[in-house]
């Protein structure tokens, strides 16, 4: 993968780079909000780990320009350990996954490979219904009633878990491990931003909900009420 590190710690950013390098990845990096951020712009790199504490324009800020730029890219934040508010701020704002400073370098590259893997490598089946919901897995592509709708690559992939089996509930902990690959070691408050997330994108634009809540189980996609 094309990989751009956004990470103000020289030091850091030298480590991560020559780990990724390791396992084949081509790395770009800098250490300026402003400079990374015109880097994915121009360069469309497939995964970019960006660091929320940034000179110049913060991490946080980055990531929205992004989103609203329509980037397609992969994001993988790294904050402190205690910054949970900043977690969740990055994750409201588009973020796919979040590693907590200090880390181990084997995890990272870990995290990094299981983002590839879900970009590249999607479950059987190119095509899934739900109402006037269509995704195109193949494309990477949803719409609603032939309007197309832009997804962050997390959200298609907790979406799609979700179509794969209409109906079906899923605990918050199953998406976890569906989606992230492992069991979130921190909180499932992971799966309910990205639940908010989608259900702005797409039931918003329509009167008819198609992402439910079940209370005490978790959440599940159907047409019917």
């Amino acid at each position: 993968m094309r990989i751009l590190v956004i990470e103000d710690e020289r030091q850091l950013a030298g480590h991560i780079s020559r780990a990724l390098t390791r396992h084949g990845h081509c790395l770009t990096a800098f250490h300026d909000g402003a400079e990374g951020l015109q880097s994915a712009l121009n360069d469309a790199p497939d995964l970019i780990l960006l660091d929320l504490n940034l000179p110049g324009l913060d991490g946080l800020s980055v990531l929205a320009k992004l989103r609203a730029a329509q980037c397609p890219a992969r994001v993988l934040i790294l904050t402190a350990r205690g910054e949970v508010e900043h977690r969740v701020k990055g994750l409201h704002a588009g973020a796919d996954d979040y590693l907590a400073k200090p880390f181990a370098m084997d995890e990272l590259v870990a995290r990094v490979e299981a983002l590839g893997r879900r970009g590249t490598a999607p479950m059987p089946g190119d095509h899934f219904k739900v109402g006037d919901l269509q995704m195109d897995v193949r494309h990477r592509r949803v719409s609603r009633g032939g309007r197309s709708i832009a997804l962050s690559p997390r959200e298609f992939d907790v979406l799609q878990v979700l179509m794969q089996e209409p109906g079906r509930p899923f605990s918050r902990t199953e998406l976890c491990e569906r989606v992230w690959q492992r069991d979130h070691e921190y909180d499932t408050r992971t799966v309910e931003i990205f639940i908010t997330r989608l259900r702005k994108k797409i039931d918003s634009v329509s009167a008819v909900p198609l992402i439910h809540t079940l209370r005490g189980v978790g959440y599940a996609i159907r047409a019917e009420p």
